[in-house]
């Protein structure tokens, strides 16, 4: 039954989180919006010490629960693993597992450079080893394209295909890197999940790491009673931690994520979930005199692990259209910008990039094209502000109602005026009016009516003059403007984006 419960919640969840990143329309959020700001590490980084204290509390009373109910990369495995187990019972092998030690110089090595990651503000680390993140970045780079192709075959909107990555070549090729460690990652759990079951869970992940430092005093575990136990080992050979040791009735319980698969296997009644404060972990065999073997909970190796490195290599691609079959219609290239570009409702550049777990749940929610995964190696994958394809319409704050971690708050459209995320500037040598062509289509469509056009005394024509007190970098400007393939007016970013 509680193994039963545990799989019913756990699908509840990871169809929760995954729908939230194939939600294109935003529609779900109101309802599915809390999931992701109850993950660990989004939570750790918001300050949300509510939800930290929550799931600890879990943590203590249940175990690690956490891992195989809340966590959506948790759950994948899960289901990975189950479609192994199943295909070797087919094949009457019934000893899927087995136990094996724990690998505490990769489990903690790659914990304390988690850490010292986060503690120095290398986000890149972060966002590779944190799992929702890299759900995250698996849904939205590898899974929602085809939904969208999906959706758009047997709905009839293919024409909002071009809005999507998926449909615009030189938006994938700019995106290339992070799709690749989506891909990379993808494949890195797969391979682990079918082989080994909870392998990735319990020596690379921090988030598990972290709560197995709580698990080991959990007020509820899984028990063996060794007077009862026959030395089947049919709880072992079931057991996706590979943390249940038969030999000297014994459970790692740092490792145990409460699957309670190994409850449903024992015919014998020798294990159990029960109330453990108080009680032995385990009792002498009957079968052989071995002492008992207590939970090793009080030694901490902490050796530094190898750094992990990702390479990445920014491809771009140029693309050419036919206007009527006559003229020829360059795409826009993205300008050089001496500072990045991050959504309103961000503080700063810093305090965006230092609480960012690039998880691209706003990448992927974003309506106005405007946000995409960052190519600098300094912030990889992390998203980015760019206009080619759109700019950051004033009523939309859709990026800040859903992001989990606090790096974008949430704000109302009143507030959002007042987050001036860079500052418009004006190329003369690119704009139209060098060519005698009157223009005005930045001004026109500015909507903070920071751009007016001021007439040149020696051509006649009027140019545009930026007022950057006025200017809250949204991008119209840039976006509109006819000048190809650089726009003659560019948004720089800026490093505060309001005064407090």
């Amino acid at each position: 039954m509680l193994r039963k419960i545990r799989i019913a919640l756990a699908v509840i969840f990871w169809l929760g989180i995954t729908l939230l990143f194939l939600d294109f329309t935003g529609a779900l959020h109101g309802w599915l919006g809390w999931m992701a700001k109850i993950q660990f590490l989004p939570a750790v980084l918001a300050l949300n010490v509510a939800v930290i204290v929550g799931l600890v509390l879990l943590t203590l009373v249940f175990g690690r629960v956490y891992c195989s109910v809340i966590c959506p990369l948790g759950v994948f495995q899960d289901g990975v693993a189950h479609l192994n187990v199943a295909r070797k019972r087919r094949r009457k092998n019934r000893k899927p597992y087995s136990y094996s030690p724990e690998m505490k110089w990769l489990r903690y090595g790659v914990w304390v450079l988690f850490v010292i990651a986060l503690i120095v503000g290398v986000q890149a680390l972060v966002a590779l080893l944190a799992p929702y993140s890299a759900w995250g970045r698996i849904v939205q780079n590898l899974f929602q394209p085809v939904y969208i192709w999906v959706n758009n075959l047997f709905a009839s909107l293919a024409e909002r295909a071009g809005s999507y990555a998926f449909y615009d070549k030189e938006v994938w090729l700019r995106s290339l890197p992070t799709f690749i460690v989506a891909a990379v990652t993808l494949v890195v759990v797969v391979i682990l999940a079918w082989r080994n079951g909870r392998t990735y869970c319990n020596t690379i992940c921090p988030v598990g790491t972290t709560l197995s430092f709580f698990s080991r005093f959990a007020m509820f575990r899984p028990m063996i009673d060794a007077n009862v136990c026959k030395g089947c080992k049919q709880c072992e050979h079931n057991c996706k931690a590979a943390c249940i040791d038969v030999e000297n009735r014994r459970i790692d319980y740092s490792r145990c994520v409460d699957c309670f698969n190994c409850i449903d296997t024992c015919k014998f009644g020798g294990l159990k979930y029960r109330f453990a404060w108080g009680k032995k972990d385990s009792s002498a065999s009957p079968q052989n005199d071995k002492p008992v073997s207590a939970n090793d909970g009080g030694r901490r190796a902490f050796i530094t692990g190898a750094a992990l490195a990702v390479g990445t290599a920014a491809l771009k691609a140029q693309e050419k259209k036919v206007d009527g079959g006559f003229a020829t219609i360059l795409d826009k290239e993205v300008p050089e910008r001496d500072i990045p570009l991050t959504p309103p409702g961000s503080k700063s550049v810093k305090d965006f990039y230092r609480r960012c777990t690039a998880c691209q749940l706003c990448v992927a929610e974003c309506p106005n094209n405007v946000l995409r995964p960052s190519t600098d190696l300094q912030h990889l994958m992390q998203p980015e502000m760019s206009y080619e394809r759109g700019y950051c319409r004033p009523e939309c704050t859709r990026c800040s109602e859903l992001c989990p971690t606090g790096a974008i708050r949430k704000i109302t459209k009143e507030e959002k005026t007042q987050y001036h995320v860079g500052t418009a500037r004006v190329n003369a040598e690119l704009c139209v009016v060098e060519k005698g062509v009157e223009c005005g289509n930045c001004a026109r469509h500015c909507p903070a009516g920071a751009i007016m056009l001021v007439k040149d005394d020696e051509t006649g024509y009027r140019r545009p003059v930026v007022n950057e007190e006025k200017c809250i970098g949204c991008g119209a400007c840039e976006n509109l403007c006819p000048a190809r393939p650089i726009s003659a007016i560019t948004v720089n970013g800026r490093h505060n984006h309001i005064e407090e």
